[in-house]
């Protein structure tokens, strides 16, 4: 083992190509997320063996584990308070989410990763826990990797939001309740004489202040103003709060909200898409609506539920376009493993190729990942289904699925679902 870990620290030989390069980079990520799997079983395990220890020793049973967490937090060098969240994150992966688990110790899933749908589950029953856990996490029949594996951070938080939705709406509202009560705002410092503003807000206020930050920063931009977009949120948002000027007119802010007619009209409930932010369940939805100046828009989905076009009432054609993009892509960067907002709406095929200004042939990108597309030997395709295929200087490729923006409600448990889902469930509690 020692001898395997040592020829990685040696690192690649020299003279590797381009190429090569990034496989060693890859090989050591999947090391990585394999030895994050392997600590959580070792702290499983330790658990374990000092329970029994001090069992044996005549611990009271309400104090049996004690000092596991800090154990772990030594052993990892982390704070005792992050030690206990990973043993805690250890536990519900062995207990109750052996797909997630699985796809770590096969190197394709971070510790973080499983911490998320870790979070997003909290909410649920072993049951429904145990349910996502298979539907997003399983290995396909013929052994192939789910597709949770080349998700953004945001993709994978949104698709563990919309199955728990789904499967439990009332517990995620109650949740949601709770949540508001946490709302706060904290300080911290800062390099070279700054300081970190944080506010925890409920959803549709915390995307209300961000889009009237941001038009005012395009407003700023559009008169001449040579300060940068973020020094105008950041100058903007201490001028309003602290009164320093005098704030004109109260700008007028949308905050898109996605939903089935049918869930609008209280006929259904299926999840609610909020952009900038991800599902929401309808009934917050309808009720965040109650409070708002409502402009109601039309979009169009194909039979499997997929957003092909939008309702545009802007004068210019580019205009509306580029809209329907931001929206279809979910507002974030269609990159795999990026989720920063879309900032420019590019070509996939290259203009100067043949490339077509359509939906078809366009996305939503962040700056980062526009330039470097622009770099030489970059080349990227669009795909019939709506995926986009990537492929680097050094021959590497790597498919963006299509925009999960609107989908339909996940199809009921079938019978073999409902049975696996018991079969687990009654392992677990075996366990």
């Amino acid at each position: 083992m020692y001898e395997t870990i040592d020829r990685l620290l040696d690192g690649p030989p020299p003279g590797a190509s381009e190429g090569e390069l990034v496989d060693w980079i890859s090989r050591l990520e999947a090391v990585k997320c394999t030895a994050e799997a392997v600590q959580a079983q070792a702290a499983v395990r330790l658990e374990e063996a000092v329970r029994e220890r001090q069992s044996a020793a005549g611990v009271p049973a309400r104090r049996l584990g004690e000092g596991v967490a800090s154990q772990v937090a030594l052993a990892r060098r982390v704070s005792p308070e992050r030690g206990a969240k990973l043993l805690g994150l250890a536990k519900i992966l062995i207990a109750e989410m052996p797909h997630t688990f699985a796809l770590m110790k096969a190197g394709l899933f971070s510790q973080w990763q499983a911490t998320i749908l870790a979070r997003e589950t909290a909410c649920l029953s072993v049951e429904d826990r145990l349910v996502i856990d298979h539907r997003l996490c399983a290995f396909g029949p013929d052994g192939e990797a789910p597709q949770v594996v080349v998700m953004g951070l945001r993709q994978l938080e949104n698709a563990a939001k919309k199955l728990a939705i789904t499967l439990d709406q009332a517990s995620v509202v109650a949740r949601a309740a709770n949540a508001v009560n946490d709302r706060r705002v904290s300080l911290r410092p800062a390099p070279d004489t700054m300081t970190w503003l944080g506010v925890l807000l409920p959803v549709k206020d915390g995307v209300a202040v961000f889009a009237a930050l941001d038009q005012a920063a395009k407003a700023a931009a559009a008169a001449g103003d040579e300060r940068t977009r973020g020094q105008v949120m950041a100058d903007t948002l201490i001028d309003r709060v602290t009164g320093r000027s005098t704030a004109g007119a109260k700008p007028r802010i949308e905050v898109k909200i996605l939903m089935t007619a049918d869930s609008l009209t209280n006929d259904a409930d299926q999840p609610a898409m909020v952009e900038g932010y991800g599902p929401v369940p309808a009934a917050w939805a309808r009720e965040a609506l109650n409070d708002a100046e409502v402009f109601v828009r039309r979009l169009f989905t194909d039979p499997a539920g997929h957003l092909v076009a939008m309702e545009s009432r802007a004068r210019k054609a580019p205009d509306g376009l580029a809209e329907f993009i931001t929206t279809r892509d979910g507002g974030t960067c269609r990159t795999n493993g990026c989720d920063a907002p879309i900032r420019n709406i590019d070509h996939v095929q290259r203009h100067a190729d043949g490339g077509e200004t359509s939906a078809d042939n366009l996305q939503g990108l962040c700056e980062r990942c526009n330039q470097a597309k622009e770099a030489l030997g970059w080349q990227a395709r669009p795909g019939p289904d709506g995926s986009i295929t990537t492929t680097t200087p050094t021959g590497h490729t790597y498919t963006s699925p299509p925009p999960d923006t609107w989908a339909p409600d996940p199809p009921p448990l079938s019978r073999g679902e409902s049975m696996l889902r018991d079969v687990l469930l009654t392992h677990t509690l075996a366990a």
